[in-house]
């Protein structure tokens, strides 16, 4: 039950992959972007995951003339969409400095054209966000570069997740639970489905995507078996922009990946044995000796 993604093999009782997500939080700065990856590789994270959009074709119809405030001035929303896309120039500037932290890079396409582009920059894996967990002709097109597959089951039934595994197959995936409210109460992590998942899939490693605040429910996804956690990263969670809030800054990163590295330690193996640690307590606490 694992799958390889990069140079790394996920499950199978190896660390949790741990993906930082950048998304739209660099806010169409390709500086951002180079801190952010910094942030990520800085804390031991393992991948950093963007999006990407055709804004033409991804945008809804009814949105697209919506006026939205940002820091460029008042615009549409087709056109902010615009702003913040990185061109393939600048993808390939920051995905050479993913490369040389050592970190994987991938995004989510939220349209056919885009898994072309992304495949075109030679990612070693593609994201499939929850909201695209039902857009088959988008699956058929992730399915067929051959690649690895990160899909994220938010928003999503168990009916729309079957279906979705039709068409992907269960080779070179990994599947991701997920709850899409941003921020992410707790009353709404139901980390009980991490197993479900697993028992309904079996040979199709789980994960979880979180949008809570704060680290315990990450942590606690660790626990329960997940074998790769991602965040969303901001260096500023008051920056505007609508994923910030629900995202780790800097210190936030690096003490999650500290304590799913803890919780892996302490997790062990299940045999019940008497460690070394036991033997002096023993020795001066124990009345029977059998």
């Amino acid at each position: 039950m694992t799958v390889s993604i990069g140079s790394r093999v996920i499950g199978g009782g190896r660390p949790a992959y741990v993906i930082a997500e950048i998304g739209l939080n660099h806010n169409g700065d390709v500086d951002i972007a180079k801190q952010l990856i910094d942030v990520a590789a800085d804390a031991g994270a393992d991948a950093v995951k963007f999006q990407k959009r055709t804004p033409e074709i991804s945008t809804p119809v009814h949105m697209r003339d919506t006026l939205r405030e940002t820091p460029w001035g008042t615009m549409t929303y087709l056109d902010y969409r615009y702003r913040v896309e990185f061109t393939r120039e600048q993808y390939v500037e920051v995905s050479d400095h993913a490369l040389l932290r050592g970190l994987d890079w991938f995004a989510s396409p939220w349209d056919v054209p885009s898994v072309g582009f992304l495949e075109d920059l030679n990612v070693v894996a593609h994201k499939v966000a929850s909201a695209c967990l039902t857009d088959i002709p988008l699956l058929q097109a992730l399915r067929d570069t051959g690649k690895p597959i990160i899909l994220s089951t938010g928003m999503s039934t168990i009916a729309q997740i079957d279906a979705a595994l039709e068409v992907l197959g269960t080779d070179r995936l990994l599947l991701m639970h997920a709850t899409s409210t941003y921020p992410m109460e707790p009353e709404e992590a139901n980390l009980r489905v991490i197993p479900t998942l697993r028992d309904r899939y079996p040979g199709v490693p789980v994960g979880y995507s979180g949008h809570e605040r704060g680290l315990q429910i990450s942590v606690a996804a660790v626990a329960l078996g997940a074998v790769a956690v991602e965040r969303h990263i901001t260096l500023d969670r008051t920056m505007w922009g609508s994923d910030h809030a629900a995202s780790l800054e800097p210190a936030g990163l690096q003490h999650l990946i500290r304590d799913i590295r803890i919780i892996e330690q302490a997790l062990g193996d299940g045999v019940k044995r008497v460690f070394p640690g036991e033997q002096a307590p023993m020795a001066k606490l124990r009345r029977v000796l059998t």
